[in-house]
């Protein structure tokens, strides 16, 4: 039953890559030539309904339907798989329009707590490249928009050939055409994107499409793209062969980075034609669960994680991120682009409660609003209770598809630290009942300017150049248990900035291996108010992170490094602070202030069995927890000679961390084996961090 999938997933992208430019040159709108073709391919499918050459045929469909959660500021981290679907399905189809499917075999994997619940369609294939009206979510998603190959549809949209290929099948050549496709009104439910078509026959060989805004029934929705192949069966009939499907919703009350991804893939073969069905046959609904008799007889082999497609778990697939250029480039970005009203906003929830040492217990919210053409503002606010102050940030901006410009103003605090050693909402929690605050704030009140250039060598940069009054703080909050440590002893001043920070977001690297960077690298005029020298520094900070899969586990190799210099001395805040159980596990918070400091850890990742949970319907906890052994080493230079404490050397750290409840928390033992200590720490895991 497998056998042709192997030879399916090896053509696979085959077609896609074939159609490169050719002998034809971009053609107009709604050219003699162009609608002719699309005339054909439109009588071409009616005929097919009614071929007597093709009187059924049945099919075996294997595919994933996966559900992803894609989170953190822009939205730039690979989406996270929460729940995966394996299916394979047989297909049916008899003449002139009638199909069926059955669902032969399922199996899911959860990754994390959902009750997701997939539309019906979503589990089976597209028959006869959709009918005259398109529409999907069992037209809870899309309904209602008319196909371009229709009577309609030749109204409704216009069509341009704008390139040709040819494919080669043995003892054949088949020369297809490229036509683009657009609406007449982008303000109507439509699609947007190309069709492919056989010069000869007129037969559909591929679509990819995605769809304006006013098609959408789901306010949530952001996205919704379509890729569907056919091959040659029998030497005759275009069928399908290879299909995706990609879902994107977003939230509609709340400006927060945070997005829900469903993924289809299905790859369709192993046809038989003519096979005697009869119309009896396909009563009831189209897509079915097999009867127990022939489902008994199937059996999955291997994991559903292990056999997932890999770019399942991209950002976006090529092939989606092709056909979503194509859209923009076609149609006016507001027929895309969901429509904005003033929302809540927020970067995480501890933006809207948060607590620690420098301002107690402090409340907050935040609005956002896209005004058309690009243009956007952004405002947040917070109170906090004991230090009787209000703070808050606004920007105006304008983005394009491709890069973007902030003003902005803020009267806040910033971290001391580059690296964060534990999350705002376990940190708050921490801080209220124990005293255990791993924040390090001062105070900043300035403004300047932004530019943001999403896509630049695979990296998201973003250049700030801005003037800032800096000041320390003090602690005024009392916890519930124990007292606070001291505040940085940041200085007083006026300083002139200049910061080029990087992101590059996961990505495949070298040797199978998981990449993700980030850096900053900084330019500071520093102007004291006591009398002293002014100091111009240069600070730099980068992160790498390498994961690397295997059948018995993951490996994780972490590293991060910093160094700070001036004409002048470097101020307390520009330091670069290591010490805590991300940065220096065993050793205190920011205990390592150096001038040069790097750190690396390597931890091993394997699944251990564990108590499994029903959590109702969310799913149930799986089987296993990971544990992860690791070792550590941090080499610190000494920033000031009066630190003797601390000398310039390696120090070194070894520890072991449990992740249950689907790795969503970390549990974590560590001892510093310099002049350290233990150390115990509860989290949720680091790649939460950014929503909380």
């Amino acid at each position: 039953m497998h056998r042709w999938l192997a030879a399916a997933r090896a053509a696979r992208g085959l077609l896609v890559l074939s159609l490169l430019p050719c002998l034809v040159h971009a053609q107009a709108w709604n050219d003699e030539r162009s609608l002719a073709l699309v005339g054909r391919a439109t009588a071409r499918r009616v005929q097919q309904l009614s071929d007597t050459g093709l009187k059924d045929f049945k099919a075996l469909a294997h595919g994933y339907v996966t559900f992803l959660a894609q989170v953190g500021e822009g939205l730039a981290e690979p989406p996270k798989v929460v729940k995966a679907d394996e299916l394979m399905n047989e297909v049916y189809w008899l003449a002139p329009n009638l199909s069926k499917q059955r669902i032969l075999g399922r199996r899911d994997t959860l990754l994390l707590p959902t009750d997701i619940a997939y539309h019906r369609d979503h589990l089976g294939i597209v028959q006869n490249n959709f009918p005259a009206i398109i529409r999907l979510g069992d037209g809870d998603e899309v309904v209602d928009v008319p196909h371009p190959l229709s009577s309609a549809g030749l109204a409704a949209y216009d069509f341009a050939i704008t390139d040709s290929t040819s494919l080669k099948y043995p003892g054949r050549t088949i020369n297809v055409y490229e036509v683009k496709v657009r609406p007449k009104n982008d303000r109507q439910a439509r699609i947007i994107g190309a069709l492919y078509i056989d010069r000869d026959d007129a037969q559909v060989v591929r679509m990819a499409f995605n769809f304006t805004r006013a098609a959408f029934r789901d306010d949530a929705l952001e996205d919704l793209f379509v890729v569907i192949e056919n091959s040659l069966v029998n030497g005759r009939f275009w069928l399908p062969h290879r299909q995706e499907i990609e879902i994107q919703r977003g939230g509609t009350w709340l400006d927060y980075p945070i997005r829900g991804v469903i993924r289809g893939r299905w790859e369709i073969g192993d046809y038989a034609v003519n096979t005697g069905l009869t119309p009896g046959f396909f009563a009831g609904p189209e897509i079915v669960v097999a009867p127990r008799a022939a489902s008994d007889t199937f059996h999955f082999g291997g994991r559903i994680l292990d056999s997932l497609p890999p770019d399942v778990r991209a950002v976006t697939d090529a092939d989606i991120q092709h056909v979503r250029e194509e859209a923009r480039s076609l149609v006016r970005a507001q027929a895309l682009r969901r429509p904005q009203r003033l929302m809540l906003s927020a970067g995480g929830v501890s933006d809207f409660v948060v607590f620690d040492r420098a301002e107690g217990f402090a409340v907050g919210a935040g609005a956002a609003s896209r005004f058309g053409g690009g243009l956007g503002a952004l405002g947040r606010a917070r109170y906090g209770f004991d230090d009787a102050q209000l703070k808050g940030t606004g920007e105006l901006s304008w983005q394009s598809p491709l890069w973007g410009v902030r003003v902005f103003g803020m009267r806040d605090f910033r971290e001391a630290g580059d690296i964060p050693e534990r999350s705002r909402l376990m940190n708050s929690l921490a801080a209220q009942e124990f005293g255990a605050d791993a924040s390090d704030p001062f105070g900043v009140q300035g403004g300047g300017l932004g530019v943001d250039v999403r896509d630049l060598l695979g990296m998201r940069v973003r250049l700030d150049l801005s003037v800032e009054r800096q000041r320390p703080l003090s602690v005024r909050a009392t916890p519930a248990q124990g007292t606070f440590e001291p505040l940085i002893a940041a200085e007083r001043g006026r300083a002139q900035r200049a910061s080029l920070s990087f992101n590059r977001p996961t990505s495949l690297s070298v040797f199978g291996t998981e990449m993700r960077t980030t850096g900053e690298l900084r330019l500071t005029h520093f102007r004291p108010d006591a009398p002293a020298t002014s100091s111009t520094v240069a600070r730099a900070f980068a992160t790498v992170t390498f994961e690397r899969p295997f059948e018995s586990g993951r490996l994780v190799v972490h590293g991060a490094g910093g160094a700070a210099g001036g004409t002048a001395g470097v101020p307390v805040q520009e330091r670069v602070y290591f010490g805590g159980p991300v940065s220096a596990p065993g050793y205190a918070m920011r205990e390592l202030s150096a001038a040069l400091a790097t750190t690396t850890r390597i931890e091993w990742r394997t699944k251990i069995p564990a108590p499994s949970v029903s959590l109702g319907r969310f799913g149930r906890i799986p089987g296993e927890a990971t544990l992860a052994p690791f070792v550590q080493g941090t080499f610190a230079r000494r920033a000031m000679a009066s630190d003797a404490a601390h000398p310039t050397g390696v120090y070194p750290s070894v520890g072991v961390a449990l992740q249950p409840l689907f790795d969503l928390m970390r549990i974590q033992l560590a001892r510093g084996l310099r002049n350290g200590g233990w150390s115990f720490n509860v989290d949720v895991s680091r790649e939460y961090w950014g929503i909380l």
